[in-house]
């Protein structure tokens, strides 16, 4: 199984931020935000609805995803798809100021 997240695009940091948007960087430098408030009425989803527990988000230093407390993770692959599929400029590292991150 270790092989397999060698393979998938690792998150090396993120914040969570207003309006259910999480700030990611990407071990390769790509960075921006994801919006995710489309999946409150999903499961275990519906916990973020205080949006305090979204806050909690974190990397997990084993698998370099975004976790959350109850086990909530997020595949990293389709959160690198999104970002790097948007049809404005992709920021990498070095372009500018992220907010801080955790992880």
């Amino acid at each position: 199984m270790e092989e397999e997240w060698d393979q998938m695009h690792r998150i090396t940091a993120c914040k969570a931020e207003e309006d259910y948007k999480l700030w990611l960087r990407f071990e390769d430098g790509l960075e921006g935000s994801v919006f995710l408030g489309n999946l409150l009425e999903i499961g275990a989803f519906q916990l973020w609805r205080d949006v305090r527990e979204f806050e909690k988000v974190s990397v997990d230093p084993h698998t370099a995803t975004v976790t959350w407390e109850g086990g909530i993770r997020l595949d990293s692959d389709v959160l690198y798809q999104d970002l790097a599929s948007r049809t404005h400029p992709i920021q990498h590292a070095g372009g500018g100021n992220p907010p801080p991150a955790v992880g």
